[in-house]
């Protein structure tokens, strides 16, 4: 197997893996076992998972975070920017625990941000949207729209949550939410310093599990995380 980082120009080391995860011990191992043959260091935040996450995790050879108890994927996020940071990574890419990112996708982040010179690349699932059940796609296509008036730049995809960003942008940037919305107040951040922020085309497989996210619940979080963004204007 080619190393990604030689495979892509980057050098070895410079880049590596954050997974926040949630009782993903079905799929977490298999996600660190395949990162790790592409030449990946990867971290994994496991955020109070009931089930074996962490030790499978932990087994596989990554690096592992525990929140003592379910704190949220945005407080997960934060936690293991802050650990990734510690280290010399010239780049993150963040994934899923799910197993619903194609690491073969890595290569096309990797491209775009060099052909580019985004701050940011992240996962576009909506050119292809056959097998995204429909709440998501709804909900995804309205989040999108707000968040690239917001950004003054076209996102696609702004809830993916497959993403590839240089280590200047998560130094400028001071990151506050807890849950899902990070995703959003990263875009929109990000955008406010300046970066550029590209997508790229991938794959996104469903296999009939539940999200994490609530349509209802967390749609009322985004509409309160963007009246604040607002307001802070």
């Amino acid at each position: 197997m080619v190393c990604l980082q030689e495979d892509m120009g980057i050098t070895m080391h410079a880049l590596c893996a954050l997974i926040p995860s949630y009782n993903e011990a079905a799929t977490i191992g298999g996600i660190v076992r395949r990162l790790g043959k592409r030449g990946l260091d990867v971290y994994v935040v496991d955020d109070g998972s009931d089930d074996d996450t962490a030790g499978i995790a932990g087994k596989e050879g990554a690096v592992v975070i525990r929140n003592t108890r379910n704190l949220g994927k945005g407080a997960s996020l934060r936690e293991g920017f802050k650990r990734v940071l510690e280290g010399d990574y010239r780049m993150v890419l963040v994934m899923d625990g799910d197993d619903q990112h194609d690491i073969n996708d890595i290569a096309r982040l990797i491209k775009r941000i060099r052909e580019t010179d985004a701050g940011m690349v992240i996962g576009n699932r909506m050119h292809d949207t056959s097998s995204m059940p429909l709440i998501r796609i709804a909900v995804n296509r309205f989040m999108s729209y707000v968040i690239s008036v917001a950004s003054g730049q076209k996102v696609p995809d702004t809830q993916c949550g497959f993403r590839l960003i240089r280590r200047d942008l998560l130094e400028a940037v001071t990151l506050e939410s807890s849950k899902y919305e990070i995703e959003s107040e990263l875009i929109i951040k990000s955008a406010k310093k300046g970066f550029k922020i590209e997508s790229a085309p991938i794959k996104t497989v469903y296999n009939n599990e539940k999200s994490g996210i609530n349509p209802i619940i967390d749609t009322f979080r985004f509409i309160a995380f963007m009246a604040k963004i607002v307001f802070k204007r």
